[in-house]
């Protein structure tokens, strides 16, 4: 008989199979299971493995009710999870024996399985993301590096269909208002007039977002993603910073907007208090995806995703679980504070340190444009591919006009999305710095130039490593920096009076330069 047609578990059975198999388990190793539990699974972890079990319930967003249902989400959580985290999710193996004497089979015996386990690689305690950020050992590289691996991921996963409802208007919005609904079941008081402040907050932006929204399916950005991408569900491991737990069992939960995927990550390094790693973040990862276009849904998003995390802490609670974790609510409320948009220009020789500074300012709060990037972006190419290896003549006055002309739109966009914009580019010549500076002037909002210098001879020195060491999307060398030096047009008086001086071979700090920034007035 098959076993899927048996009579299936009880709630109890699988507790009791839990306890078993981690029985087996230890009996058969030589150090002690540990067993812990979701509200979806048991896991017992030895240590080489972790093996999960997924709980015979229904619940009105899961159902695992019968042996098929769990063997088809076991299967499903390692199709999703082998996509960014192959190293750590290895198979899905049958439950033989019974309730009280089970032992983990092979694949070849799925015939006799009375339940499925999924089996993992084991990884060590304290490797979450937010056991790094709250020891202070996560590092802004490793962070960089998985942007670039997600906006991959992202570029690479399947596009929701058009027969499918995903990613629509009315689909988003109603996503929205069932965890405002849900969580002002939970909260009173004074907690709940600032839920209703939020509502109304998302309520008045509503008409222009369902437009986004609709842009955002039409252009290829609702897709396969991973759905629960929150500090905790991102490891190091191997000493590569990679996603897991994928969310397996609600589609709908998971072919979303590629910026909604992210913007969990970036909302909740704010939650955590590293705002400087969020910012660093959503640079790594837009250098990499360009998708630029996509902030003008992000600060909802971000919001939607801290009243989940609002939502998941206060049914645990309200479950009899230690209160534990950020402040959610708060920083729902954080993110949707207005963050003030206005346009700051670099302008300095190769070598000078624009992009060092403009990494450094865009930490304390911005979204960087940056020249280097978006000229080989238009070009096909990648960001550190060389341009002239692969016989390409990509600094034309044609290509530079373009890419100015690119930079300008982009830079539009993420204005009227209401963002602080750093445009990382050399301005050497007075009509380029014009053309942004009418942009600001036209739009009502302020700008400023970030004149950066160093010695001569420093310039020359870190064109010099910089070339030597690769690794950035510059190809300035020191004839390109020597052609600068005839050809720049220095600032005029009048650009004077919006220029922020910084000289890059003097210690200098980066939240006073941001101040000095916010200081400029339109």
């Amino acid at each position: 008989m098959d076993s899927a047609l048996e009579p299936d578990l009880t709630h109890e059975d699988g507790d009791a199979l839990a306890q078993a198999l981690g029985a087996a388990l230890e009996a058969a190793g030589d150090a002690p299971v540990q067993h812990l539990q979701t509200h979806l699974s048991h896991l017992l972890l030895t240590p080489t493995y972790a093996y999960k079990l997924k709980k015979p319930l229904r619940l009105p967003f899961a159902d695992f009710s019968t042996r098929a249902a769990r063997r088809h989400f076991c299967n499903e959580e390692l199709r999703l999870n082998q996509r960014l985290a192959p190293r750590l999710y290895l198979d899905v193996l049958p439950v033989l024996g019974s309730v009280r004497q089970p032992r983990i089979g092979t694949a070849q015996e799925a015939g006799a399985a009375i339940d499925w386990v999924l089996r993992m690689r084991r990884f060590a305690p304290g490797s979450e993301l937010d056991a790094l950020v709250r020891a202070g050992q996560l590092q802004g590289g490793e962070l960089d590096a998985f942007a670039a691996r997600l906006a991959h991921f992202h570029a690479q996963a399947p596009v929701a269909g058009q027969d499918s409802d995903w990613g629509r208007p009315a689909q988003v919005g109603q996503t929205i208002a069932d965890v405002l609904d849900q969580l002002a079941a939970l909260l009173s008081g004074a907690e709940a007039a600032r839920l209703a402040a939020l509502r109304a907050w998302f309520g008045a932006r509503q008409p222009a977002l369902a437009g986004h929204w609709a842009a955002r399916r039409a252009a290829g950005q609702v897709r396969e993603c991973h759905g629960d991408l929150h500090l905790g569900n991102v490891v190091r491991i191997d000493g590569e910073i990679t996603a897991f737990d994928c969310l397996e069992f609600s589609p709908a939960l998971r072919w979303i907007d590629t910026l909604a995927d992210a913007g969990f990550l970036t909302m909740d390094l704010h939650a955590h208090g590293r705002g400087d790693l969020a910012w660093r973040f959503l640079d790594a990862y837009l250098a990499a995806s360009g998708d630029y276009a996509g902030l003008a849904v992000l600060r909802p998003y971000e919001v939607y995703r801290a009243l989940v995390r609002t939502l998941v802490a206060r049914l645990r609670a309200s479950q009899g679980g230690a209160a534990q974790g950020p402040d959610y609510l708060a920083c729902a409320e954080r993110l949707a504070a207005p963050l003030g948009a206005r346009l700051l220009i670099t302008y300095g020789l190769s070598g000078s340190g624009k992009s060092t500074a403009a990494a450094q300012l865009l930490q304390q709060g911005a979204v960087r444009l940056r020249s280097d990037v978006e000229r080989k972006r238009l070009h096909g190419l990648a960001p550190l591919d060389d341009s002239a290896a692969l016989g390409l003549d990509i600094y034309t006055s044609e290509a530079s006009r373009r890419t100015f002309a690119q930079l300008a739109a982009q830079a539009r966009a993420l204005l009227a999305a209401g963002y602080p914009v750093i445009v990382d580019a050399a301005f050497l010549r007075r009509r380029e710095r014009d053309a942004f500076h009418a942009l600001a002037r036209e739009l009502g909002l302020p700008f400023a130039i970030l004149h950066c210098h160093a010695d001569p001879d420093r310039l020359r020195e870190r064109v010099r490593q910089r070339r030597a060491a690769g690794g950035d999307p510059s190809e300035a060398d020191l004839a390109v920096l020597a052609r600068q030096q005839q050809q720049a047009e220095p600032l005029a008086p009048e650009e004077q009076e919006r220029t922020l001086d910084l000289a890059t071979d003097q210690a200098w700090d980066a939240p006073a330069l941001y101040r000095r920034w916010l200081s400029v007035q339109a």
